[in-house]
């Protein structure tokens, strides 16, 4: 029997450190939004200054996350045998959980996820109990469960949702009414003050929330930080404001960058310190349970857990072990920049692609805030009214490529400061919370009072941010559910339940890490559909060739695998044939949503080059529309298990995917290359293709008057032939405008640039 329990500390072990790096993909967004949204400084900078401070917070963790132990189950209640089913069952549920929403992108509660998935191992647990004992009913559970401190956390979850959004939203809008986005120019002192307070809040995160329960701090600062903190606050804010004007003046300091890497590193250090014990709290935990167990010589199923109500402290080097991984998963995780991407995506003060489709909620949302903007707008004075539309307008900088930051240094700072204050305050007032919930909330609350939902996106960042709050709270509820069935099916099955969950919850890790590694990997060979950014024909000319080319190798690769699939019947080869070409689709529209900057970019002389960019956009959107059309009756052919087209159908088909395969290959050289010239040569030959086009549809009716019985194969030949002819024609189209508006005498004009 000792054997099974010590087998299970070994999974506890392992699952630990798989917690670790699935945990901290999911909440590397809490301190690493605001830095890479603003691109205050390098990644590489961020990446260390956030790696410094996960090593000092999980070397400062306070160890014993006393939620695992005795916050949600009164472990009086429950035996040996019994608690250890709870931990794993907990530690398998986490893994699995945090994984999954860390493949969707979303960011999690790593906090919620454990307090719920305890809460639903211990019910399942206990309700066993209760159900094997005729003296005891359903009214009991209250006596195994903490229902008190239950309470407490969901109602946490609730108000830091509404408050972090809230507050975010009001100190923003303040920030940007005294700095406005032209920051940089206002008074020295302004910056200063700005920079005290921010730096000031952010201090006091770092020594209240992550510090104070350090080993090596002394007892009378611990005593004068909790008796004193207004004192501490106040001489803080005068400090640091001085020695900000002090380094903007004499060391012409950037203030606004100094405040963001302090915050990151401030809350890189929280996350270590506090949230460490999330992942390794419980297996911890277990392995108490075992000490006091193993000595005490007793039966299992008769060893009552009281042990588990004593403090303990977390030995130094299991937390110099887990920050390590921690770290290491920091720099090395794609699937945390994935979860990084969603917050900033949802913040940033540009339109653009928009990765949430709205809703019923989403719309009536926006529709009713337009009304009550309407209606506060009406009551406001007009002079407060244009001095604040000037104060949130824009400089006309114009920044290209992938260096535009997804929002400014003074959001960024804010972001940082709020989260800082509010976690410093619950943190004092013993109030849970979660930092995911306070720092993602405090971000989209910024970017509404930034007025970075405009009409034009409104819409679809209210429903991201509703997906991700609504993915929250299935996160608790999934965590309650999977966590009860696990430690159902571990009480029971013991041995063997607990081998065969180990190696499913290790088969669908590694699958999904394949599927993400594979998806990463798609997404880094396909040479994604870059924005023109020139002003002038012959620049666009130069710039967008590298597009064309994209696009005709994956139209030729599309229709060659639309072909084969029909040939050989080959469902699963048709459907992800469908996935590529919508893919290609979005691209090209995502393109066309992008016409509007293009055209304001635009020199005044160079107005002609928006006139060949929105005919380039169209012929590739005809022909996307073909191939989308090819692929789509393919699929849906043989998905309906229709009659298979004949040997002749596919040879000619084949044949013609032949004759097309040459033709993309030598245009794709010609725009890989800059060769316009070669466009001439393949002008010349487009008869022979057509007439070939044209001799398949000629032989197709013939075969129909005389032998050809199927309906359904004699519709989808004639469609093939039909789009494959729109693709040449609208191919052709695109060349012919290439080839007639290129001036080889001309230099392409280069995109500016000039970048503040």
């Amino acid at each position: 029997m000792e054997n099974l329990y010590v087998y299970m500390l070994a999974a506890l072990a392992f699952l630990a450190i798989a917690d670790l790096v699935v945990g901290v993909s999911n909440d590397a967004v809490n301190f690493l939004n605001s830095a890479i949204g603003s691109k205050a400084v390098s990644f590489k900078t961020i990446m260390i200054v956030a790696s410094i401070g996960v090593a000092v917070g999980a070397m400062t963790s306070s160890g014993m996350m006393e939620v695992a132990r005795k916050g949600i189950f009164n472990p009086g209640e429950f035996m040996f045998n019994e608690i250890m089913v709870i931990f794993m069952a907990v530690m398998l549920t986490d893994i699995l959980l945090l994984d999954f929403f860390n493949t969707l992108g979303l960011p999690t509660s790593t906090t919620v996820s454990i307090v719920f998935e305890l809460l639903g191992a211990s019910v399942a647990v206990a309700l066993i109990k209760i159900y094997s004992d005729q003296q005891q009913s359903i009214i009991d559970l209250g006596n195994y469960i903490n229902n008190e401190k239950a309470i407490e956390i969901i109602l946490g979850i609730l108000l830091s949702v509404v408050v972090a959004f809230t507050i975010g939203a009001l100190v923003q809008y303040i920030s940007r009414l005294l700095l406005s986005f032209d920051f940089k120019k206002k008074p020295t002192w302004y910056s200063a003050v700005f920079s005290g307070f921010a730096v000031t809040s952010i201090m006091y995160f770092i020594i209240i929330k992550g510090l104070k329960n350090a080993a090596f701090m002394p007892p009378s600062i611990k005593e004068f930080l909790s008796t004193n903190p207004f004192t501490f606050i106040a001489i803080s804010f005068l400090t640091f404001t001085i020695l900000s004007y002090l380094a903007i003046k004499l060391l012409n300091a950037k203030i606004y960058t100094i405040i963001i890497i302090v915050g990151t590193f401030a809350l890189a250090v929280a996350f270590a310190g506090n949230d460490l014990v999330n992942f390794i709290g419980v297996p911890i935990a277990a392995y108490n349970s075992y000490e006091a167990w193993s000595v005490s010589g007793e039966d299992p199923s008769n060893y009552v857990m009281t042990a588990l109500g004593e403090p303990v402290q977390t030995e130094p080097y299991l937390l110099l072990i887990a920050g390590l991984i921690m770290v290491l998963t920091l720099w090395f995780s794609s699937k945390a920049k994935a979860v990084v991407k969603t917050s900033v995506d949802l913040s940033r003060q540009d339109e653009g692609t928009e990765r949430f489709e709205p809703n019923f909620l989403s719309r009536n949302i926006v529709r009713l805030t337009i009304g009550l903007n309407e209606s506060i707008n009406g009551i406001l004075p007009e002079f407060f009214k244009t001095w604040s539309n000037k104060q949130f307008q824009e400089p006309n900088v114009i920044i290209k490529g992938n260096d535009k930051p997804a929002f400014d240094l003074v959001r960024a700072a804010v972001n940082l400061m709020v989260a800082s204050v509010l976690i410093s305050i619950a943190t004092s007032m013993k109030l849970p919370l979660s930092t995911t919930y306070v720092t993602f909330m405090v971000a989209m609350g910024t970017s509404l009072a930034d007025r970075a939902w405009g009409s034009e996106s409104a819409v679809y960042r209210v429903a991201g941010v509703l997906n991700v709050i609504g993915g929250w709270f299935f996160t608790a509820f999934s965590a309650f559910v999977a966590a009860a069935f696990m430690a159902y099916i571990l009480y029971y099955g013991k041995g063997y339940a607990l081998t065969g969950l180990i190696i499913l919850a290790i088969l669908l890790l590694v699958r999904s890490y394949l599927s993400h590694r594979k998806s990463t990997k798609i997404m880094k060979e396909e040479d994604h559909l870059e924005r023109a950014e020139s002003s002038s024909t012959q620049g666009v000319i130069h710039e967008s060739a590298s597009n064309i080319a994209n696009v005709i190798k994956r139209g030729n690769r599309i229709y060659t695998s639309a072909i084969n699939g029909l040939a050989v019947q080959d469902l699963k080869r048709l459907r992800k044939n469908r996935q590529q070409i919508e893919r290609l689709s979005d691209e090209i529209d995502d393109l066309k949503d992008n016409i509007f900057y293009f055209i304001r970019n635009l020199e005044e002389p160079s107005v002609a080059a928006s006139n060949f960019y929105i005919n380039v956009l169209g012929h590739l959107q005809d022909m996307t529309q073909s191939l989308e059309y090819i692929s789509k009756a393919s699929h849906k052919h043989i998905n309906n298990n229709h009659k298979k087209l004949k040997f002749s159908q596919i040879k000619e088909l084949k044949n013609l995917d032949a004759s097309l395969e040459t033709l993309f290959e030598t245009t794709q050289i010609a725009f890989e290359t800059r060769s316009f010239e070669m466009i001439g040569t393949v002008i010349k030959d487009k008869t022979k293709v057509f007439n070939l086009v044209k001799e398949k549809i000629q032989i197709q009716v013939e075969r129909t008057r005389s032998e050809e019985s199927s309906p359904k194969n004699t519709t989808l030949y004639f469609s093939l032939l039909l789009e494959t002819k729109d693709l040449l024609t609208a191919m052709m189209n695109l060349l012919e405008d290439y080839y007639h508006s290129h001036d080889s005498s001309v230099e392409p004009a280069q995109p500016s640039s000039e970048q503040e």
